[in-house]
C-alpha cells in the first residue's frame, strides 16, 4: 500500500484534473447550444431549397443538367469532416472507420478516390496512413461559415460538371437530436432526393387525407431556375453537413468530459479510502510501539 504522502499527492493531482474536465464540460455545453441552434435553424431552408429544385426539375421536362445526370467514370471524391481538437470520445474514430470502409470498397472495384479531409484529426490520420489528401487550402472555422464551405462546394460542382468526377460523397456525423448522432455518408453529387421514411402515424393519416395536385407557375422558366437552384442546393446541403458535424462534435465532447469528471470523482473517493486506511494503520503501529516500549520498561 502506498504511503500517505503519495496518496495525498495523487489525490491532489486527480482533483486538479477533475477541475479541468469539469470546466471543459461546461464550455462544451455552452458551445453545443449555439451549434445546435445553427444546425436546426438552417435545416428547414435546406430542405425547402432541395424540394423546390426537385419540383422545378420535374416541371422542366426534357432538360438535362450536369448535376442531375450520372457520370460514367472510375474517379470519385470523398469529403471527410472531422474535428480540429480531440477529447471528444469516439467522434473522430467513428467517422474515419466509416470513411475508410467506403474508400476500400471503391478501391476494390478499381476506382480512384480523391480524399478531401477537413479537420486536423482527419488530416493527421490520413497522413499517418500515407494517403494523399486534397483541398488543404480550404479552411473552415468554428463555427463554419457559408462562404468558406461554398469554396469547397464550387470545387466539387466544377469537377462533377466537367465529368472529371463520377460521384461525390460526404462522410460526417449526422445530428438527429441532442441524444442521437450517427456517423453517416451522404451522396452530394449527383443530386438525389432524400425523403425521410414516413412514420406509422403519418402513413395512417395519409390514407384518410384527400390528395390534390397543386399547379405551380414558375417565373422565370424552370430551366432558368434550375441553373441557379441546383448549385445553391449543393452548397446548402454541404453547409448543413458542416453544421451537423459541429453540433455533434460538441455533444461528443460534452459527454466525454462528463464521463471523465465522474471517473475522477470516483478515483478521489477511492484514494480517500486508501489514505484513511494508511493513516489508521500508521496510528495503530505507533500505539503498538508505545505499548511495547512501556511494557519493556516495566
Amino acid at each position: 500500500m502506498a504511503n500517505r504522502r503519495q496518496l495525498v499527492k495523487r489525490r491532489s493531482t486527480v482533483r486538479n484534473i477533475r477541475k479541468i474536465t469539469r470546466t471543459m464540460q461546461l464550455i462544451a455545453t455552452a458551445r453545443f447550444q449555439q451549434a445546435m441552434n445553427r444546425a436546426t435553424a438552417t435545416r428547414p431552408y435546406a430542405e425547402k431549397l432541395a424540394a423546390m429544385a426537385e419540383s422545378a426539375s420535374q416541371s422542366a421536362s426534357g432538360m438535362e443538367h450536369p448535376l442531375l445526370k450520372v457520370n460514367e467514370g472510375d474517379r470519385s471524391a470523398m469529403i471527410v469532416l472531422t474535428s480540429d481538437r480531440g477529447l471528444c470520445g469516439g467522434y473522430n474514430g467513428n467517422i474515419l472507420r466509416l470513411a475508410m470502409g467506403r474508400i476500400k470498397e471503391y478501391r476494390s472495384a478499381e476506382k480512384t478516390v480523391d480524399i478531401h479531409a477537413l479537420g486536423k484529426k482527419g488530416l493527421t490520420y490520413f497522413r499517418f496512413l500515407e494517403e494523399d489528401t486534397k483541398s488543404r487550402d480550404v479552411i473552415v472555422g468554428d463555427p463554419p461559415k457559408f462562404e468558406q464551405v461554398a469554396v469547397l462546394a464550387d470545387r466539387m460542382i466544377e469537377g462533377y460538371s466537367s465529368g472529371e468526377l463520377s460521384k461525390v460523397d460526404v462522410c460526417y456525423t449526422r445530428f438527429i437530436s441532442a441524444g442521437v448522432q450517427r456517423a453517416d455518408i451522404m451522396q452530394l453529387l449527383p443530386i438525389i432526393s432524400e425523403k425521410p421514411e414516413p412514420s406509422e402515424e403519418e402513413t395512417e393519416t395519409a390514407k384518410y387525407t384527400p390528395r390534390s395536385e397543386v399547379q405551380i407557375d414558375y417565373l422565370p422558366e424552370p430551366k432558368e431556375l434550375l441553373a441557379e437552384l441546383l448549385p445553391a442546393t449543393v452548397r446548402m446541403r454541404l453547409f448543413q453537413c458542416f453544421t451537423d458535424a459541429a453540433a455533434s462534435e460538441q455533444v461528443a465532447r460534452m459527454v466525454a468530459m462528463k464521463a471523465a469528471t465522474d471517473a475522477a470523482g470516483d478515483m478521489i473517493k477511492l484514494l480517500t479510502q486508501q489514505y484513511n486506511r494508511a493513516r489508521q494503520t500508521q496510528i495503530t503501529m505507533e500505539l503498538l510501539d508505545i505499548i511495547g516500549g512501556a511494557a519493556a520498561i516495566s
